[in-house]
């Protein structure tokens, strides 16, 4: 699935990123971002082995856990914490990401 590739790849590379922090803020709001987006694959990986029925409720939850994620790294961005280039870098992910969920949950 098109989409768990790119969630595992955002993952990824948000795990490089938290290597590069510093301890408080790797420890602070990267965990959580980090945390979210391991939630988001699972959900995705979940979608991916339920009936078509029970599909929906799981990909409704994936496009909000995405978007909460999306907010949380541009709190990051805004704090300092990334810097542009990385937080437009992921955003980029984060946007085809839930483009990808619509059109699963249109299909």
């Amino acid at each position: 699935m098109p989409i768990i590739h790119s969630l595992r790849i955002l993952h990824k590379n948000i795990y490089v990123i938290g290597q590069k922090l510093s301890k408080s803020d790797k420890l602070g709001i990267h965990k959580n971002i980090e945390n979210l987006c391991f939630e988001i694959l699972s959900l995705a990986i979940e979608s991916a082995f339920t009936s078509k029925a029970s599909k929906l409720c799981l990909l409704q939850k994936l496009r909000i856990k995405n978007e909460i994620l999306k907010n949380m790294i541009r709190t990051e961005n805004e704090l300092g914490i990334i810097d542009s280039k990385t937080y437009f870098r992921l955003c980029e992910n984060l946007i085809e990401i839930g483009k990808m969920a619509t059109g699963w949950i249109n299909y």
